[in-house]
């Protein structure tokens, strides 16, 4: 019967790369690799001159049923591999393992790195329960909906985020759930590795005074332990958006400001701004004839 291998290998420094792992990939068949450019450097590095073809996010559903068809067909062992970490794990790879499972292929898990359990094993945090996210969503709204349903459901999330967004995910984090306590790794295993612990507001000032912080991939731990979670406000789908601007004017802002703050916080841009200029002629005083 053939079996299908899922191969970690390293997310930054080579050394990591285990003797089984490199055995593995010697003696399958095929190598399924997320990006094979990727994947051809670590096997010429160690020597490895198996067959590679392509199975990303973009064919791997496909893929996998081709190749599982084709393990089964020739009898012939495959391992899957990312460009570094584990396959399945917030990476591609889960079309093919379910192609494999649902034919009876077994499958079998090759250990090495991943970049969300080795945040977590240096962030110093209580880490015995948890839950991971991978990335989380990149417009405002919803990452603020993601962030309070994460504080409200677990003590501790793991989350990926690129150098590019980190910031903005922290700034959001900051403004909603001050108290969070964050553990901040980048760069995990390669020369310049680094880890910022504290507040979310201390990690952030951190970063933003760093200036290689949009370096390289960050793996973020967040403890929600001491976090209070804000009341949730009352339902305003009865309040005219009209209403709900002055509400927002009488906290201080003026109109452009009130009509920033209904569409941050999701009604439609159009709606509001037609009902700004509605509430701006009634608040204008009438003409002298």
């Amino acid at each position: 019967m053939p079996t299908l291998y899922v191969v970690g290998t390293p997310i930054g420094n080579l050394s990591d790369m285990t003797p089984r792992a490199i055995e593995t990939l010697r003696q399958v068949s095929l190598i399924a690799a997320e990006d094979t450019r990727v994947t051809r450097k670590l096997t010429a590095h160690f020597g490895i001159d198996t067959p590679l073809t392509s199975c990303h996010q973009h064919n791997e559903e496909g893929k996998g049923e081709t190749l599982t068809q084709q393990m089964l067909d020739e009898d012939m062992d495959i391992a899957l591999t990312t460009d570094a970490g584990t396959p399945c794990i917030s990476d591609p790879g889960y079309g093919l393992v379910s192609a494999a499972v649902k034919r009876g292929i077994p499958v079998v898990a090759i250990p090495g790195c991943c970049a969300a359990i080795s945040a977590l094993s240096v962030s110093g945090m209580d880490t015995r329960e948890f839950a991971f996210y991978g990335f989380l969503p990149r417009e405002k709204k919803e990452l603020r909906e993601k962030l309070l349903a994460m504080a409200a459901g677990v003590p501790l999330a793991v989350v990926h985020e690129s150098p590019f967004r980190v910031i903005d995910l922290l700034e959001t984090l900051a403004e909603l759930l001050p108290e969070t306590e964050v553990s901040a790794s980048c760069d995990l295993t390669k020369l310049h590795e680094l880890t910022v612990r504290g507040t979310v507001g201390e990690v952030l000032a951190a970063l933003r005074a760093n200036p290689k912080a949009e370096k390289g991939e960050y793996c973020l731990v967040l403890d929600f332990h001491h976090v209070s979670l804000p009341e949730a406000p009352a339902p305003r789908a009865e309040v005219s958006l009209e209403a709900q601007l002055v509400e927002e004017m009488l906290s201080g802002k003026d109109l452009r400001e009130a009509q920033h703050a209904l569409t941050e916080a999701g009604q439609k841009k159009n709606a509001v701004k037609a009902a700004a200029l509605r509430l701006k002629k009634l608040l204008a005083p009438e003409e002298e004839e």
